[in-house]
């Protein structure tokens, strides 16, 4: 029955509301009031972007056969150059607008070469926002162009010209040079570049355009030894910076020898496929498989990344599934009573990358992130699967290794699917019993609901007694779990510590997984701050990696951080989270900088000064020594708190610190994992080698 509305509610005043109300931003004011709408985010990531949309100008210059040189500096004061050898950003007047080429490109949205005519064939830039964005979210933009042999600027602030086009000089160079500053104002969390995101993007952006020379070097702290004019490209100057510089001439093949450099590969022979058909400007796909049970499937649409696929990538695995399939059928590798291969069966392993290029390309958001064009499908599809059957049938050996891997994961699949349904029937059985470590909260209100993950009996015992029993549950595991890197579902089912957690969960595992019956938004990890601590977290961590991937990218896992150290004078009380924290307060309190203690309880003395005054006479500043007893106590293990403390630091929602868990680069993280807990022992020692220096040692 429909809920009857009060009368008085229909007739209240109405607000006023008429063509005042209506707000216009004209030029870039729309972008500096909803960055986020353009960016993504105002935080690292959307501060990254700027120099993603600077340098993808550029690299389209280079696709389209006219520059082959592209510089990337960082400089002093935060600020980003980028430079190119293309044909130089046009600067004669331009017919709408009235004003320059140049500053209409950037100081209008929508504006660019890239919607249509000879411009450019294909580009990542179709909406024309990303010059115009750049100079809207910064408190310097400067361009120079070298075109026709002359020089010209323009320079903006926050979006808005300093002066009009000019011409400063004469050249034989061409190209573009576009240098920039963020404004604080919108990235409040920082204006710092990371060197270790920009040299892995160019690096990829270097394999996926043969040929292209991509330079990247790092000038902050060289202050007054530069100058912007010295130089077309800064590192002509030899000044000795950090630099990197990429050149490939092999494209995605080297790309995916890039990618198996530390994995065990199935077979020799690269696959590889470069063609246009009508509609697509150019397909290139390259695989191999590897001795691995995960796959890594990298899609580029125009040299942009889509790390969320789309249907280039969609076109890609149909293609891949059903080409297998037919093979194997037709030598007599798949029998006829056997099931065919399904798409998990035929990805177990795979290193793929898929690169489209169009001129009417479709993105799903201004970030790019997946692909939409639905040409791409059918396309990719029809001439991936001509180019992979012709490879098979002329490489008998590297095609019977291919199906013989899908085989494999037939058959793991058949036995995890067996092994998970004996685990859930046997739950079913009983009632779906939750584990017995488990002391579940009583709120079944899963956004209000938080799980602790913590180490062993004794940290386990500490906080049940420390939690707030309403809406935190805890779960403590005995020891190392399994490792699951190289583990297949069946064999990670059969662990006791997986099994309990899986069940705590609720979500299920493996094609059952279902996030909607998530029992907790919170789950947070508690080890020890010690060498064990860390490794029973980074176990945990690459289970939910490999496993429950859509609970670190819903922001569902944290990390919880517990005190080290507990500091005590007199009736005063203070938890300190690191070494530097700790001893700050100690000399404030002009105590003796100690930089580690022994367990238990450290007497420090200090002493104070004071005046004493007798009667009407001042008789002087007299020192006056006083004992203050501090008691420093290390934290070694959770265990060694008790209820109260880890109550206090570690549980309590208004007191204590969380660090959630986020995968800012799938890729990268993927790498990495699999060097830390795969089964190769030479790029674990090499990255162990060559990260000591950086380690952090708790002895």
């Amino acid at each position: 029955m429909a809920k009857e509305i009060s009368s008085k509610k229909l007739t209240a005043k109405p607000s006023s509301y008429g063509a005042d109300s209506i707000t216009v931003l004209e030029g870039l004011e729309p972008v500096r009031k909803r960055p986020g709408m353009y960016i993504g985010t105002t935080g690292p990531a959307g501060l990254h972007h700027l120099i993603r949309e600077i340098f993808d100008n550029s690299r389209d210059e280079a696709m389209g056969g006219h520059a082959d040189h592209i510089e990337i500096v960082l400089l002093p004061d935060n600020h980003v150059r980028v430079a190119d050898n293309g044909r130089g950003i046009p600067v004669d007047m331009h017919k709408g607008t009235k004003v320059s080429a140049l500053e209409t490109i950037m100081t209008t949205l929508h504006a660019g070469g890239k919607f249509g005519g000879e411009g450019y064939k294909v580009s990542g830039g179709l909406h024309g926002v990303g010059a115009s964005v750049v100079n809207a979210l910064s408190v310097y933009t400067g361009v120079v162009v070298h075109k026709d042999g002359g020089i010209w600027i323009q320079e903006y602030s926050q979006g808005k010209k300093k002066a009009n086009v000019k011409q400063i000089g004469k050249t034989k160079e061409h190209g573009t040079i576009v240098t920039f500053k963020p404004d604080i104002e919108i990235f409040k969390e920082g204006i710092d570049f990371d060197w270790n995101w920009l040299v892995p993007y160019m690096r990829q952006q270097a394999y996926l355009v043969k040929a292209l020379k991509i330079a990247v070097i790092d000038l902050r702290g060289y202050e007054g030894k530069i100058r912007d004019d010295e130089a077309f490209y800064l590192s002509e100057l030899l000044i000795d910076a950090p630099s990197q510089t990429f050149y490939f001439e092999g494209g995605l093949v080297s790309l995916v020898k890039f990618y198996n450099q530390t994995e065990k590969v199935v077979h020799k022979n690269i696959f590889y496929v470069q063609k246009s058909v009508e509609g697509v400007e150019d397909i290139e796909v390259a695989m191999q498989y590897v001795d691995d049970i995960s796959s890594r499937i990298t899609g580029f649409a125009n040299n942009i990344s889509t790390p969320e696929g789309g249907t280039h990538v969609t076109g890609f695995k149909t293609a891949l599934t059903r080409t297998i399939n037919t093979y194997a059928r037709a030598n007599n590798l798949l029998k006829e009573k056997d099931d065919n291969f399904t798409g998990d069966d035929v990805l177990e392993g795979l290193t793929a990358v898929v690169s489209v290029k169009l001129r009417e390309i479709q993105f799903e958001g201004q970030t790019k992130a997946k692909l939409g064009s639905t040409e791409a499908q059918g396309a990719v599809a029809t001439v991936f699967s001509e180019a992979f059957a012709a490879f098979l049938e002329e490489n008998p050996d590297d095609a019977k290794a291919m199906v013989g891997k899908a085989e494999l994961a037939l058959r793991a699949r058949k036995a995890a699917k067996a092994a998970k349904d004996s685990v859930l029937r046997k739950g079913a059985l009983e009632g779906m019993t939750l584990p017995g470590k488990l002391s579940d909260c009583q709120s079944r209100d899963a956004s209000t609901s938080e799980l602790f993950i913590v180490e062993g009996d004794s940290a386990g015992g500490t906080a049940k007694m420390g939690r707030d029993r309403k809406t935190q549950a805890v779960l403590p595991l005995r020891g190392k779990i399994l490792n699951i890197e190289r583990a297949r579902l069946d064999k990670m089912l059969a662990s006791e510590q997986i099994r309990n957690l899986v069940v705590a969960l609720g979500t299920a595992i493996g094609d059952t997984f279902d996030i909607s019956k998530l029992r907790y938004h919170k789950i947070i990890i508690a080890t020890d701050a010690d060498v064990d601590g860390a490794h029973i977290r980074t176990l945990i961590l690459t289970l939910f990696y490999r496993y429950f991937k859509p609970l670190i990218d819903g922001g569902f896992i944290y990390i919880a951080q517990p005190p080290l150290y507990k500091v005590k004078k007199g009736k005063e009380i203070h938890y300190f989270y690191s070494d530097d924290e700790k001893n700050k307060y100690m000399n404030e309190q002009g105590e003796a900088d100690i930089s580690s203690t022994e367990d238990g309880t450290l007497d420090v003395e200090g002493e104070e000064n004071s005046e004493e005054e007798t009667g009407d006479e001042v008789k002087g500043a007299k020192d006056k020594k006083r004992k203050s007893k501090i008691s420093i106590q290390r934290y070694k293990g959770l265990g060694e708190m008790n209820a109260e403390e880890l109550g206090e630091t570690t549980m309590d929602v208004n007191k204590r610190v969380l660090k959630q868990v986020t995968v800012e680069d799938a890729e990268e993280a993927d790498k990495v994992i699999d060097i830390l807990m795969g089964s190769e022992v030479a790029p674990r020692k090499s990255f162990i080698q060559s990260n000591a220096k950086a380690a952090n040692i708790d002895i």
